[in-house]
């Protein structure tokens, strides 16, 4: 009945190594009586066994069904898994790499994350310093830390989303402490947030009490408190006489007082209004808009327009016919009285003129009532 029989050229057909060199006398283990439709596949014996996998579970993992890219030949375990080509096993991934558990609850390799926060929102949640849901920090665990175990040491490569480290701060940026002092939640974000010390210790000029505003930024760079730049000019031009004392702030802010240092002339110069006699501005009733007459440069030469503010002595009528400010301004010093009569003595003569005027009056100031720019 032709038996037994031998299969020398097997090999031609499926190898038997490994584990299936020991059942190679033992055909009906793979055969079972029938040699038509043995399948050359793993897959095609081992159904069973991938079906029963339990740890882990390759059905619910979706495991591919090319047994041959873990498993060997000669026994099912141990099992090679490139576990790095879908997620390295790094830091404090590492020693956990044969608890499969750990990452894939309950045997499931299917749907396991394979982002850092799908495994670690709980910490990113639970975060108290810095508290991570508070800042809105990106729950993209990997822009910070590592694998390393309890996540530290973490850096913080996007500080600049939140404030630059520049200047002198540049120098501390590896000293966290020094800004957060262990607390990350409120650190603030503005200048005095930090330096409301400095501010407040400043004595030349004492900000407080000039009442500087905070916003350090407008005067003071990253760099250096000193130099320091201030618009001066933004609230007073320093021109002129003024220009040589820019760098002496205690000549106008008189005892380090920068809140109510005056921004009009006479507000400084009020003394120098009082003590002039020549002419005296009181007794004359001079204006105290000093710039009316005067320039920044020096209190003399000073410019009087006389005839556009009160009346044509250069010009019309009046041109040339005077030579000393008293031919009119008879009363010694005082500058507010006036005297039309001094020149204009005819009175005789005068009344005749004026016979058609009503209610005319022999006067000074009838004259100027009259005759505001000194026509006929």
């Amino acid at each position: 009945d032709w038996q037994p029989a031998g299969f020398p050229i097997h090999s031609q057909y499926y190898v038997l190594a490994g584990a299936h060199a020991t059942i190679a006398n033992d055909c009906a283990t793979c055969h079972n009586g029938n040699y038509n439709n043995t399948p050359s596949t793993c897959i095609g014996c081992h159904q069973a066994d991938y079906n029963g996998a339990a740890n882990p579970n390759h059905v619910t993992a979706g495991f591919p069904t090319t047994c041959d890219d873990c498993h060997t030949l000669t026994a099912w375990t141990p099992a090679a898994f490139d576990h790095a080509s879908i997620w390295p096993l790094t830091g404090a991934h590492q020693p956990i790499a044969n608890q499969c558990a750990e990452c894939h609850v309950g045997g499931n390799y299917t749907t396991t994350p394979n982002t850092c926060a799908g495994c670690h929102q709980p910490d990113f949640n639970t975060s108290t310093n810095p508290n991570h849901v508070t800042l809105g920090l990106p729950n993209d665990c990997a822009q910070c830390h590592t694998t390393a175990p309890d996540w530290m040491p973490a850096s913080f490569a996007i500080h600049d989303q939140f404030y630059q480290l520049n200047g002198a701060h540049a120098t501390i940026a590896n000293d966290c402490a020094t800004c957060h002092n262990g607390n990350y939640n409120n650190t603030p974000n503005t200048c005095v947030g930090c330096h409301q010390a400095d501010y407040n210790g400043t004595a030349n000029p004492n900000h407080a009490s000039a009442g500087f505003p905070t916003t350090c930024n407008d005067c003071h760079s990253e760099s250096a408190w000193t130099p320091a730049t201030f618009d001066h000019n933004s609230i007073w031009p320093l021109t002129g006489a003024h220009a040589t004392i820019a760098n002496n702030c205690a000549a106008c802010h008189i005892g380090g007082n920068y809140a109510n240092t005056p921004n009009t002339c006479v507000g400084c110069h009020q003394a120098d209004y009082n003590s002039a006699n020549n002419p005296n501005h009181q007794q004359a009733g001079f204006p105290t808009t000093c710039q009316s007459c005067h320039s920044v440069t020096a209190w003399t030469p000073a410019n009087w327009d006389h005839d556009g503010m009160y009346f044509p002595i250069y010009s019309g009528r009046h041109e040339g016919e005077w030579n000393q400010c008293s031919e009119c301004h008879t009363t010694p010093g005082n500058y507010a009285v006036f005297n039309c009569l001094n020149c204009h003595n005819n009175q005789n003569e005068l009344e005749d003129d004026h016979q058609d005027v009503p209610a005319y009056q022999y006067n000074s100031n009838a004259c100027y009532s009259c005759h505001p720019d000194g026509s006929d």
